[in-house]
């Protein structure tokens, strides 16, 4: 009789983890491609969709308003770019993932599906956050190009493309969070209301936080789109974000990850 190949335990625990780690790719891929269906059928309507405000606020603040305000660091429309993209991918990225999650999850029933599938809480929390971030970015090019034609001046590199990013996964986290928590569609639209409505105008997105009270401005910059329109703004300047905007939105990312995964698992009780 023939002997049996030899098989080194450690091997089989390697490629036991290689396997799971591929599994868990395609469980995110799978959630991630469902909402990228969704999107891919409509891109024209979200693409048109998603100019209305930009242009609104570049031609109401950029060429209205901002041309009788001087800024110490050039034009103004240059100084609001940076907030605009921040207010925006904050409320694509915010409402891609918490408006239709919320609605399947009490009125269409869509989340049962995937609460019988045999996929991880974290597969599914990623999936629909890296949809969400998907939509946000896609917003932000548009404003991009669109503040390009308005002659703004947008530098645009990696450490850029990577605040925008972190900004989108922050509240795509939150919109997750939020949305697998309130129980009602009014008390959903409460919140943008109270919670992101105030942090549009007021986390450095049209103006700087320098000439309010200390004590407004230390509650600002307790918040994610402050560090965000911060740290656009300084690179659009030439500038390197501070480090505690890196700090304040990592840290919410990783915060709001986590909570994410515990209200999935929350759900699955």
């Amino acid at each position: 009789m023939k002997d049996q190949p030899h098989c080194n335990p450690e091997d089989v625990i390697v490629i036991d983890r290689k396997k799971g780690e591929r599994t868990m790719m395609q469980d995110i891929g799978t959630v991630f491609w469902r909402d990228w269906i969704v999107l891919y059928r409509r891109i024209g309507a979200f693409i048109l969709s998603r100019m209305v405000a930009p242009v609104l606020y570049l031609v109401a603040f950029g060429w209205g308003m901002g041309r009788s305000i001087q800024v110490s660091q050039g034009s103004y429309m240059d100084f609001i770019v940076p907030g605009i993209l921040a207010l925006n991918s904050m409320n694509i990225s915010f409402n891609s993932v918490g408006g239709p999650l919320h609605t399947g999850r009490l009125y269409h029933k869509t989340l049962e599906e995937y609460l019988v599938a045999p996929i991880s809480s974290l597969s599914f929390v990623l999936g629909k956050i890296a949809a969400g971030v998907v939509r946000g970015l896609i917003s932000s090019v548009i404003i991009v190009a669109l503040a390009w034609l308005f002659g703004a001046k947008v530098a645009v590199n990696g450490m850029f493309i990577l605040i925008l990013m972190l900004n989108c996964i922050v509240f795509s986290a939150l919109g997750f969070v939020v949305a697998m928590l309130i129980d009602s569609h009014e008390d959903m639209g409460n919140f943008s209301t109270y919670v992101l409505l105030p942090m549009s105008f007021l986390c450095a997105t049209f103006f700087s936080t320098d000439k309010l009270p200390a004590v407004v401005r230390w509650l600002l910059e307790l918040l994610p789109l402050t560090h965000a329109s911060a740290a656009l703004r300084a690179i659009t300047y030439g500038g390197e974000p501070a480090g505690v905007s890196w700090l304040v939105l990592g840290s919410y990312a990783v915060i709001l990850l986590g909570v994410s995964v515990w209200t999935m698992e929350k759900v699955r009780e």
